[in-house]
This record gives structure tokens, C-alpha cells and sequence, in this order.
């Protein structure tokens, strides 16, 4: 059996309480690993081509205010 196996058999035998829990936990966890690809990316550069690319529409007026 994988750990992953064994990890979702175990989340089969919790309590709908502890169920959010680990849910609540994974959500944040998703968001933590997500923001820090996002810092990496950003510290990379692999994001620069986005950025001049939004600049520029809104430069053109191919934008709207939120």
C-alpha cells in the first residue's frame, strides 16, 4: 500500500470535524506552496513577459477598471 493509500484509508475513519480539519490544512498548505512558486517565478523572471504584456494593453486602453 502507497502512503497516499494509507493516508485517504485513515482520512475514511475521521470524523466529519477532523475531516475539515485536514481539509482546511490542505487548503492552506495548497496556498502556501502556490505563493511561494509565485515568488520563484517572479524572482526568476518568468514573469516579466506577463507583466509588459498587461502594461501594454492597459497602455493601448484594452483594459477596464475592476
Amino acid at each position: 500500500m502507497s502512503t497516499v493509500e494509507e493516508i485517504t484509508a485513515a482520512i475514511e475513519q475521521l470524523s466529519p470535524d477532523d475531516v475539515a480539519r485536514v481539509r482546511d490544512w490542505l487548503v492552506e498548505f495548497a496556498e502556501r506552496r502556490w505563493d511561494a512558486q509565485i515568488e520563484r517565478d517572479e524572482r526568476a523572471g518568468r514573469l516579466d513577459a506577463l507583466i509588459d504584456k498587461a502594461l501594454e494593453a492597459h497602455r493601448a486602453g484594452r483594459t477596464r477598471p475592476l
